[in-house]
């Protein structure tokens, strides 16, 4: 199928219909793809692959410099365009570009330091390690706790496996997207490989615009959004919009454990809430819960996506039986090759740190991180389940709970938190959760900040919360 990606690439690029793109112009995608196309490959080396950073902010041309781009069989990284120095200084560590596209980004970085150009080769850019996979290779970008910045090696086949697990799991042939996430982001590039690779419409538009109560004049019932559970928060606070997204399809949810009174409050305006569990590694989701489950109350993660195989492994890698909480280990036609420019080797399965799993009707329940996990006076506590629960109160409009260490209990459970306004109080909190939370896992510590370290893909740097808790 590899020799034959650019071909079809390119044959569904320019059969796009006129109304694809809801929001924007089709035929300018087509146009602007050929041109970068002509650029690309005028001066391509024969053997090497050519390194492309797109780092473009504006939809239409990251769509098209993204097709050009895997047309070429380049090797291409997604990159934010809002990083900032010392992020764009781990990616310049780890691969030198021969192309950067983004014109906004190329002024940002001269701007703070970087020289570039948009079709630049470095005379001394080394052949990639990875030359001899499977190509076009396409780089996402995914950061850990710790905010270093990584890439996920995918290729046009895994993505396209997770477009067509997903068509198989909702029974459904064309996928019409409204994307409101970063296409840098695989939440974001997903939609739009789900929409173009099986003849689907593509809406995009900005957050920002939708809370304002700006929409598409769409047909919601015909299309898929995926949103996180901040921003549905946000827009079940407008009855309008609220019941505008009750007509969806489906709203996929990720990104984030979701809290139970958030799930409550989607069900009471019946929306068709579809809860998601995967990664960048992954390609998007692995598991998903159907919104008919989700409207009878299920609040799991639902069950496994055909593309991809789920196990429960314990200590020794043995596999567990329902109702065991292990390690989460995947399988998946849609499973990255690895982390650039490491392979990851015979890719039978992918350990993670993930603890959860499986009821008797093979729905997967995430608990947790087994990294993130406190003990404190032998008792287990897991992070996200604290979190949800202080986010439940509405006091706070963002918090994290670490584990700080302590000579009586081994750890203490140390809330970190941002208030909703300046009436909410230690004692307010303390209050609110009481009936939430078992003693043992109520927060002993509470740290007041004003915002959060966090890296582009809005994870949280849980070092340096560590560093700030300390500080207290």
């Amino acid at each position: 199928m590899a020799t034959n990606v650019t071909t079809n690439i390119l044959d569904i690029a320019s059969r796009l219909p006129d109304n694809w793109l809801i929001g924007g112009d089709s035929r300018e995608i087509v146009e602007i793809c050929d041109r970068t196309f002509q650029k690309l490959t005028k001066n391509k080396p024969q053997q090497t692959p050519q390194i492309i950073f797109l780092a473009e902010p504006e939809p239409i041309q990251f769509i098209a410099s993204f097709i050009a781009g895997c047309a070429t069989k380049s090797q291409i990284f997604l990159c934010n365009p809002n990083w900032v120095k010392s992020e764009w200084q781990q990616v310049f560590d780890l691969v030198k570009p021969d192309i950067i596209l983004g014109n906004n980004t190329l002024q940002n970085l001269t701007e703070i330091g970087f020289i570039a150009s948009p079709l630049h080769r470095h005379k001394n850019n080394p052949q990639s390690p990875i030359t001899n996979y499977q190509l076009p290779s396409i780089m996402i970008p995914t950061g850990g706790s710790s905010g270093k910045i990584r890439f996920a090696m995918h290729t046009w086949e895994t993505l396209t496996a997770s477009v067509q697990g997903f068509q198989q799991y909702f029974e459904i042939e064309k996928i019409n997207s409204f994307c409101t996430l970063p296409l840098y982001h695989v939440s974001g590039l997903m939609q739009f490989m789900r929409s173009f690779t099986t003849g689907g419409k593509l809406a995009i538009q900005s957050f920002k615009e939708l809370e304002t109560g700006k929409k598409f004049d769409i047909e919601p019932e015909s299309f898929f959004i995926s949103l996180v559970p901040t921003q549905l928060q946000r827009l079940l606070q407008n009855p309008d919009t609220a019941n505008w997204l009750s007509r969806f399809h489906t709203v996929l949810l990720g990104g984030a454990p979701a809290w139970p009174e958030l799930l409550e409050i989607a069900r009471k305006y019946q929306i068709k809430l579809a809860l998601t569990y995967g990664m960048t590694e992954t390609a998007s989701q692995i598991a998903t819960l159907k919104p008919a489950d989700f409207l009878a109350g299920n609040n799991s993660s639902g069950q496994i996506l055909p593309h991809a195989t789920v196990t429960i492994r314990g200590s020794k890698g043995e596999i567990l039986c329902y109702n065991q909480v292990g390690n989460i280990a995947v399988s998946a036609k849609s499973l990255a090759w690895g982390y650039y420019p490491d392979k990851l080797g015979d890719r039978k399965y992918l350990q993670l740190d993930d603890l959860g799993f499986f009821d008797q009707n093979n729905y997967l329940n995430i608990i947790g991180r087994n990294s993130d996990k406190i003990i404190t006076g032998g008792e287990n506590v897991f992070p996200t389940e604290v979190e949800a629960a202080i986010k439940s109160t509405n006091l706070v409009t963002d918090v994290a709970v670490i584990g700080l260490l302590d000579k009586h209990w081994g750890q203490v459970v140390t809330a970190i938190y941002v208030p909703a306004n300046s009436e909410v109080t230690v004692k307010t909190l303390q209050v609110a959760i009481e009936d939430k939370l078992s003693k043992f896992k109520q927060p002993k510590n509470w740290v007041l900040v004003e915002n959060f370290p966090r890296n582009s893909q809005g994870k949280i740097n849980r070092e340096q919360l560590q560093q700030i808790a300390l500080k207290y």
